[in-house]
């Protein structure tokens, strides 16, 4: 492990002057797929690139810069891939609350780690920002629809264990209905109190439950009802909660479009880098059932050069030219 280390730290130094070298990185990316333990040895091993906070190796903000002017290409794919995850969702959160990116960032974050990498990126943006990601967003959000909805999610340490009440799911899967049911013309389905509470306390395991029960008695999905509405938040959030996977393959299936904005866009480089080390082969999975095509099909198609290989490394797939 410890030449690989030295090998990427080379390759992103740009020693001797030649620039960074994309095609060892490209290659990093294969090999450590699903092996965070070395990208945490690179960074302890590069210190011109990362300081020690604590639990956290961070990034220098200088030298940041530099590297996200060379990876022009790579669309900041690379900056991302060897940030610290509790970081590079701290800044992920920033970006969504500082710079007018979509909320669904915020949701993504809040919504699909688990409690200690939740609570790990709460402490990550203290660290960087001298607030809490809380406040912020109680502050930005604050003319939103969904600012209590968003604070509630991004304040959540859930409980991570198997059991389920079934009483108490089937009991708020009718609670649910009703608020869908009252929502209709009036107060946003975001800032409903039991809306609020059932999606940032329950366990994931108890909400698959509870939108179960929910098709069982109303009928329909709660993804249909809350489809037809202005609650897309609310939708991001049900979605990522219960169903990432398909979450994710949405999301990508809009980047890669003819029609994407940037926005859209840069959730391609998001989802890859984020959801690699997790549920890649589900996501592509997902996308396969649900768009009839191989999502690393789709990305050669659309992306070029080293941004494309290394796209491809991250979703785990060799496409076959």
């Amino acid at each position: 492990m410890g030449d690989e280390v030295q090998q990427l730290t080379r390759a992103f130094s740009g020693l001797g002057g030649l620039g960074v070298d994309e095609p060892a990185m490209v290659s990093a990316l294969a090999r450590w797929r699903g092996q965070p333990e070395k990208r945490s040895g690179f960074r302890k091993g590069f210190p011109g690139f990362f300081t020690s906070h604590g639990e956290m190796d961070r990034c220098e903000e200088e030298y940041m810069l530099h590297l996200a002017a060379e990876f022009a290409r790579f669309k900041n794919l690379m900056v991302l891939w060897a940030m610290h995850p509790w970081e590079r969702d701290a800044r992920l959160a920033h970006h969504v609350l500082h710079q007018h990116h979509p909320a669904a960032i915020a949701v993504e974050v809040a919504c699909t780690r688990s409690a200690d990498e939740l609570l790990g990126a709460r402490r990550a943006y203290q660290a960087l920002y001298h607030h809490s990601l809380e406040e912020d967003v109680a502050y930005r959000a604050r003319d939103k629809p969904y600012c209590n909805l968003l604070v509630g999610l991004v304040s959540a340490y859930r409980y991570e264990g198997p059991r389920v009440n079934e009483e108490v799911a089937r009991a708020e899967a009718k609670a649910l209905g009703t608020a869908v049911k009252s929502a209709a013309g009036g107060r946003p389905l975001a800032e409903n109190d039991d809306v609020v509470r059932i999606l940032s306390t329950r366990s994931k395991p108890h909400l698959v439950e509870t939108f179960k029960y929910y098709k069982e008695i109303h009928g329909r999905r709660i993804e249909e009802d809350l489809s037809h509405g202005r609650e897309e938040t609310l939708l991001e959030a049900v979605l990522c909660l219960a169903a990432p996977a398909k979450y994710f393959s949405q999301v990508m299936e809009v980047a890669l479009r003819d029609g994407a904005d940037q926005h859209e866009k840069d959730a391609l480089t998001r989802v890859a880098v984020t959801r690699s080390d997790h549920d890649m082969d589900e996501i592509r999975a997902a996308y396969q059932e649900r768009f009839g095509a191989k999502l690393e099909d789709a990305i050669a198609a659309k992306a070029h050069g080293h941004y494309r290989d290394a796209l491809l490394s991250l979703v785990g797939a060799h496409h076959q030219q």
